[in-house]
C-alpha cells in the first residue's frame, strides 16, 4: 500500500503542480491532503481549481477555516489577497472538509491535532522563540483514542516523522508551498526550511510496517516569490526564494 501525502499549499500553483508531477512520477494515484489550501499572497484561484479537480481526501486547516469564518475586513493580510482570488464555488468547497479524516482505514488524517487546528503536535516553542521537538510522552497524549496505525498531520511545515511506544506512527510532510513563516503563538518564532523547494511525503506499508519517504521537489520558485514582492509581501518573498526569512 502506498500513497502521498501534502500539505499546506498555501495558494502556490507551481509548487502544487511540481509535487503532483513528482508524484505521477513515482506511479502513486492516490493522495491525501492535510490542509491549508489557499491562504497566501500567490495563486489561491489557481490552486483552488487543482485541488478541486484532484478529489483528494482532504481535511480543513485554520487557514482554510480563517476564509469561511472571519469577514474579509478583519483577515490576516495572507487569508484576504486569498479569499480575494477565490470564488464562490471554491469557498462551498472549504464549507464541505471535515476537521478530521479516515483513509483506507489505516490513517487518521488532521491539520494539527485532532482537537486544535492552530496547535503544533510534534514541536513546542520556548520563549525565547526555538522550536524543538516534543517529549514524546507529550506528543502521545494527543494521540490518546486514535487507533490507527498511522497519524497525518500538518501545520508546522516541519518534514518530521515520530514513532509512539505503541508503534504508531505520527508523520508530518512538510509544506507544498511555503518554506518560510513567522508566528507568535505561543511564542513568536520563524519556521525555516533553509530551502525553496517543495516538500511532501510518500507512505508506504511494508511488512506490516509504514515508513515515509520524505521528498523535495524543484519548481520555479522564483516567480512565485517575484508575485509575493509585487503583493507587498517582502516576508513571503524571502521564505519563496530561499527558505529563510530575511
Amino acid at each position: 500500500m502506498r500513497f502521498a501525502v501534502i500539505a499546506d499549499i498555501h495558494g502556490n500553483h507551481l509548487a502544487l503542480e511540481a509535487v503532483l508531477a513528482d508524484i505521477r512520477a513515482q506511479g502513486i494515484e492516490d493522495i491525501v491532503n492535510l490542509g491549508d489550501c489557499f491562504s497566501g499572497p500567490l495563486t489561491a484561484g489557481k490552486t483552488a481549481d487543482i485541488l478541486l479537480a484532484l478529489d483528494a481526501v482532504t481535511v480543513r486547516g485554520n487557514h482554510d477555516r480563517y476564509l469561511i469564518e472571519q469577514a474579509p475586513e478583519t483577515m490576516h493580510a495572507s487569508d484576504r489577497v486569498a479569499y480575494e482570488d477565490l470564488s464562490a464555488h471554491h469557498l462551498d468547497w472549504l464549507r464541505s472538509l471535515p476537521f478530521t479524516a479516515v483513509y483506507r482505514d489505516e490513517a487518521y488524517l488532521c491539520h494539527a491535532t485532532s482537537a486544535n487546528d492552530n496547535l503544533y503536535w510534534l514541536e513546542s516553542v520556548s520563549p525565547d522563540g526555538k522550536v524543538h521537538l516534543k517529549p514524546l510522552e507529550e506528543i502521545e497524549a494527543f494521540a490518546g483514542g486514535i487507533d490507527f496505525p498511522l497519524i497525518l498531520c500538518g501545520h508546522s511545515h516541519i518534514p518530521r516523522a515520530v514513532r509512539l511506544s505503541d508503534g504508531r506512527l505520527i508523520v508530518n510532510p512538510g509544506s507544498v508551498g511555503c518554506p518560510a513563516y513567522d508566528d507568535d503563538l505561543s511564542y513568536y518564532h520563524k519556521v525555516e526550511a533553509g530551502h525553496p523547494f517543495a516538500s511532501y511525503a510518500i507512505m508506504e506499508k511494508s511488512g506490516g510496517v509504514w515508513v515515509p519517504t520524505f521528498r523535495q521537489v524543484v519548481y520555479d520558485h522564483q516567480v512565485m516569490a517575484d508575485l509575493a514582492a509585487q503583493n507587498s509581501r517582502a516576508d513571503w518573498a524571502s521564505g519563496l526564494a530561499t527558505g529563510w526569512l530575511r
